[in-house]
């Protein structure tokens, strides 16, 4: 019986590990005001975190975290998860003109289950993509407490062409 073997998958170059950090925590504003910074950038996932802080309150009596921040977060981090296949799809090119390839990315299907209550001092954000297409990525996504604990999760679609 003969043993199929997968190849590794290739780093990114530290080149392109900037641009798409600056891409995604200066560039998109949005983010900014999340606080939502990238912790691991890779080609088979991604994972962000955001601090509590008082602007990101929904439930002033339990010091929640709003709905909305979970489901931005979770969409801007299945958004640089594709960005980070795309980036893995063609490392034959050199890393500033991968960084070009997002200009038309954006969010076509997105949704959101909220499991437990966001509560906590910060919270981790994960995301891997399930397919890229041509035109259509698909994307799951995981936002956690500070324990690990999953308290949200999502999957989307987004047009990549």
């Amino acid at each position: 019986m003969s043993k199929t073997t997968i190849a590794p998958l290739q780093a990114f170059e530290p080149e392109f590990i900037a641009g798409l950090k600056s891409i995604f925590e200066e560039k998109i504003v949005f983010n900014q005001v999340l606080g939502l910074k990238v912790i691991d950038l890779r080609p088979d996932g991604v994972t962000g975190r955001i601090d509590m802080k008082p602007e990101l309150i929904g439930h002033y009596a339990y010091n929640r975290i709003h709905g909305g921040v979970i489901s931005a977060g979770l969409d801007a981090m299945g958004g640089l998860a594709v960005m980070a296949a795309i980036g893995a799809k063609h490392m034959d090119e050199a890393p500033e003109q991968r960084l070009h390839r997002f200009a038309k990315l954006g969010t076509i299907d997105l949704r959101i289950d909220y499991l437990r209550p966001g509560i906590g001092s910060h919270f981790e954000l994960r995301a891997h993509v399930l397919r890229l297409g041509s035109r259509v990525a698909t994307t799951r996504m995981e936002f956690l407490g500070p324990d690990g604990e999953i308290m949200s999760a999502g999957a989307a679609a987004y047009i990549v062409s």
